[in-house]
């Protein structure tokens, strides 16, 4: 779908992008940048994928995007941002393609991987691939699994310790199974690496966020917005947690079984720290993100028969241009009593918990709006259609 179709103007072409932007940093402008016509992004809330709370809250995190480069903010909703690379992928994309994107932008860790031929492979050998994967050693982990189907059927060699390339093959399985029509444009990464600890100009967010309380201001765009704000780590979350794990059943959790409910049962009795606690229980099968993402399940109390009926797509923020293509879509603008999506509301109030300052996170927000620049961004859509 172009902006065309819904505007009567030729304005160009809208991409979307998948994102946490925890926190927003010099990578993510550039991979902005790189995306042409209207920019919707899919941005994870309060929680991110990885099983860890967001360093700061997602209005800070929407306003930082918005100012780079993003026409809309959407959120993605907890129960989707807190899941495997799959589930994430799958949502966020059928969000996108709800939402009209022509084009998929994302980051990657390669630049010698063929993306629409991976597409292409999964959409036309999915059963044959779902069998393989179904009939691997159950003690493998997500990206061993990963690891073998994509050499098996594409003869395609990758480390299972690359988030970025993982994600990016989530995407392409995503968007071959939920959208084949939508574009795939993949970016590749520049900068330091996904988990490298130190600060440079393309600095990871993993750095960003060990050096939170140094000057950042050259290592990340606004940083006024990130400073002011407050901010949390697990480590402020982690006497609420250790009382769920000594009080609540463990097994009436989501994806808590009973091997991971004696393991973490056991661990929680000595561990001293978030970090400890999730060393006690990894294993070759469970990673640590997936521990992290179960001990998010068990703080925020998940219920194990937690049904998940598809809300309204939430928008945080948008541009003068963004706002005009959401006239004619079926989107939340702001949060009110009959709010179908409880579980991110559970969420987001255990979130504050973790620092008194962190503002209401929903009720009585109306979106973001940037205005500032907006004549420039509208100029720059309508050169992408003409480019």
């Amino acid at each position: 779908m172009t902006l065309s179709d819904l505007s009567g103007e030729n304005l160009g072409k809208v991409s979307g992008v998948i994102a946490e932007f925890n926190p927003f940093h010099h990578g993510h402008q550039y991979l902005l940048s790189q995306a042409s016509g209207l920019k919707i992004v899919i941005m994870s809330g309060n929680w991110m994928q990885r099983g860890e709370p967001a360093i700061v809250d997602k209005w800070t995190r929407a306003q930082m995007s918005l100012k780079n480069g993003a026409d809309i903010i959407v959120e993605l909703p907890f129960f989707a941002s807190v899941q495997g690379a799959d589930y994430f992928a799958q949502y966020a994309v059928q969000m996108l393609a709800d939402l009209g994107i022509d084009q998929l932008v994302f980051g990657t860790d390669s630049d010698a991987i063929d993306y629409d031929r991976l597409r292409q492979i999964y959409h036309e050998k999915e059963p044959e691939i779902q069998t393989f994967i179904a009939d691997l050693p159950k003690n493998l982990s997500y990206p061993q699994k990963m690891q073998q189907m994509w050499q098996t059927f594409a003869e395609v060699q990758f480390d299972g310790n690359t988030p970025n390339h993982i994600l990016a093959l989530a995407y392409t399985k995503a968007v071959a199974t939920v959208a084949p029509e939508i574009q795939l444009h993949p970016v590749k990464r520049i900068g330091s690496g996904f988990h490298d600890d130190t600060l440079s100009d393309f600095a990871s967010a993993t750095a960003l966020r060990e050096h939170a309380e140094k000057d950042l201001s050259r290592f990340m765009p606004d940083f006024a917005s990130f400073q002011a704000a407050p901010k949390v780590q697990w480590s402020d979350y982690f006497p609420l947690l250790n009382y769920q794990l000594l009080s609540a059943n463990l097994t009436d959790i989501f994806q808590v079984n009973d091997e991971l409910a004696v393991r973490l049962t056991s661990a929680i009795k000595t561990a001293t720290d978030f970090e400890a606690l999730v060393d006690a229980v990894v294993t070759k099968r469970y990673t640590k993100a997936r521990v992290r993402r179960l001990l998010t399940y068990i703080l925020v109390n998940v219920p194990k028969s937690q049904g998940f009926d598809q809300p309204k797509p939430h928008v945080l923020g948008f541009s003068a241009a963004g706002q005009r293509y959401l006239k004619n879509l079926d989107v939340v603008t702001k949060v009110g009593k009959t709010y179908q999506d409880r579980l991110t509301l559970q969420a987001d109030a255990i979130y504050r918990l973790g620092n008194p300052a962190i503002p209401e996170q929903n009720y009585g927000r109306p979106p973001l709006r940037q205005t500032h620049g907006a004549a420039q961004k509208e100029k720059s859509v309508k050169n992408d259609a003409h480019s």
